[in-house]
């Protein structure tokens, strides 16, 4: 008798911190079981409904927002866009039937899987910040087990749901070296001197960018080759200043699809400390200045930072410091080898692995059961 296909159901997303993880499990599952089928669901105009087609995979969307937490008229619509994705979240249930749904955090997590949890179906969760997010917190109750990467979050979550995984991250971090040379001819870098990269996240980061623009003849004048990925909103004030004459090192992106080729082609990373931003950079094993998001609940981006920093595997400069320090910071770092080897070496010590497969187990495992 032929099996009935298993069905796995992932929702959430809104940043690239959320949607590569989800991706990252889906291609896990496909390789325990190629006959799966996979359906994602996001919120309506995020970024997701962008890069999951691009990685093979269908998608549903959802009118989902955030709520504010100032008083804005903004929130009346939420509440009425809330409505009506649990609405279609029941419908894309019912007609989709999973075995397991899968949130991985961001708006569209939370009306899909309390809808599923309320159907009897098994709901995974998955957790990337030491700071547990409020959707995660709140679909806790509901859900069957709940992955997370970093020690101490049984005060978010039942001790009995937890399983310590890490964080899934984007393939072939593992395995940089060789690829040094492709990477270069990817970006038309000459590979001469240090390459440094630069990354907001996929949304970009205006503090960092601002602190590029502003110091741009210092790095122009300083040898190092720069990938800069800014981000939509500053990317054409950042892509005519590097058109200047003389400013040949420098090459903008907006978005940067193949990140294993950006990290490895990087002898160092200017970064953001999210979870995800984080995980990469151990695995990938790159020397990092980490600049701490300060619009961000509880100050978790300075606390991941500083866990690298405390072990000796990272630069810190606050957001506020940027602007002076961060460039002059850094081309002094890329002219310091020894302190690159250094930061290569405690950081890379710090990564963890097949996170994406463990998690894909535990979803096969609730399919079974």
């Amino acid at each position: 008798m032929t099996r009935r296909r298993i069905k796995i159901l992932i929702s959430g997303g809104g940043t690239g911190g959320h949607v590569f993880p989800a991706i990252a499990i889906a291609d896990a599952i496909r390789e325990m079981d190629g006959s799966t089928e996979i359906l994602f669901v996001g919120a309506r105009h995020k970024m997701e409904m962008e890069r999951v087609p691009e990685s093979g995979y269908s998608i549903e969307g959802l009118p989902v927002t955030g709520f504010q937490r100032r008083v804005t008229i903004k929130n009346a619509g939420f509440f009425f866009n809330l409505l009506i994705s649990m609405v279609k979240a029941r419908t894309i249930l019912k007609n989709f039937k999973p075995d397991v749904v899968v949130g991985v955090g961001g708006y569209a997590s939370g009306p899909v899987a309390r809808a599923a949890a309320s159907k009897g179906i098994p709901v995974l969760i998955q957790e990337q910040n030491s700071y547990a997010g409020v959707t995660n917190r709140m679909l806790a109750p509901h859900a069957e087990k709940v992955c997370v990467a970093w020690e101490g979050m049984d005060k978010y979550f039942p001790p009995a749901k937890i399983v310590f995984t890490g964080n899934p991250v984007r393939r072939g971090l593992d395995s940089l070296a060789h690829r040094r040379t492709e990477a270069l001819a990817r970006f038309g870098l000459e590979g001469n001197g240090k390459v440094l990269l630069v990354t907001g996240g996929s949304l970009g980061a205006g503090s960092i960018n601002r602190s590029l623009t502003g110091n741009i003849d210092l790095l122009a004048g300083s040898g190092i080759e720069l990938i800069w990925q800014t981000g939509k909103t500053d990317y054409e004030e950042a892509a005519a200043l590097a058109a200047r004459e003389g400013l040949e090192n420098i090459h903008v992106y907006e978005f940067i699809k193949d990140m294993d080729l950006a990290y490895a082609a990087a002898d160092a990373v200017i970064a953001r400390a999210g979870a995800i931003t984080i995980s990469e950079l151990c695995v990938a094993g790159k020397p990092a200045v980490l600049v701490p998001s300060p619009n961000v609940a509880e100050d978790h981006q300075t606390k991941n930072a500083m866990a690298l920093v405390e072990r000796e595997a990272a630069v810190l400069i606050a957001d506020n410091d940027a602007p002076q320090r961060l460039v002059a910071d850094t081309v002094e770092l890329l002219a310091d080898d020894g302190r690159l080897e250094k930061l290569g070496r405690n950081i890379s010590a710090l990564g963890r692995t097949g996170a994406a497969g463990q998690i894909a187990g535990e979803i096969l495992k609730l399919v079974k059961k």
